[in-house]
């Protein structure tokens, strides 16, 4: 059964990615799709970015409904706060990470329709806190979630849920493909 269905996503995902035909045919497919996703995460990070610089002061905060609010926070570090006051370390780590996308997009021939997507959304989301680091100094994060009593999921934005979905979107990719599998398959024959 399991057979079965990698051969059918592999068909696919054939015909989305590589072997289709049409004016995004081939490796433009695996450029282009990912660029688009990314520009629109883009657009829309810095749109929400702005307007709540606009409309909340640094530590205001809206509530939009029970326990999800906007706050306006200043981020000097990285992801839910790390790495404080680094920016130098966070731009680095940033263009390293955008570096491997690219590579990845360029060189992955076998790359899925999911992989590519998760690509792009990885692709958007880093260039939109890039932008504000660049920019700014800094990342403003603003979605604020309580999860029970007064405890805070750390702020973020739509780049970090971006960046998020992006991954498990791409760990997921690679667990239709087989990949996972295969690795475990090849590890039990090196120890047999």
């Amino acid at each position: 059964m399991q057979k079965g269905r990698d051969k059918g996503f592999r068909e696919k995902s054939k015909t989305f990615v590589g072997e289709g035909s049409g004016p995004l045919s081939g490796g433009k497919k695996r450029i282009a799709l990912p660029l688009v996703i990314a520009v629109l995460v883009i657009a829309l990070d810095q749109w929400s970015k702005l307007w709540i610089r606009g409309n909340l002061m640094p530590g205001d905060s809206l509530t939009i409904i029970g326990r999800l609010s906007l706050t306006h926070i200043r981020n000097t570090g990285s992801a839910f706060g790390l790495l404080a006051n680094q920016t130098f370390l966070s731009i680095i780590i940033i263009l390293v990470s955008l570096l491997i996308i690219v590579l990845f997009l360029h060189y992955l021939f076998q790359a899925t329709s999911l992989g590519i997507v998760s690509a792009g959304l990885i692709l958007g989301g880093a260039v939109g806190n890039l932008i504000d680091r660049l920019r700014l100094g800094y990342v403003t994060d603003f979605i604020d979630v309580r999860l029970w009593a007064d405890f805070h999921w750390p702020a973020f934005n739509f780049a970090d849920a971006a960046i998020t979905v992006g991954i498990f979107t791409f760990i997921y990719s690679l667990y239709l493909s087989g990949l996972f599998r295969k690795v475990y398959e090849h590890d039990r024959k090196i120890k047999n």
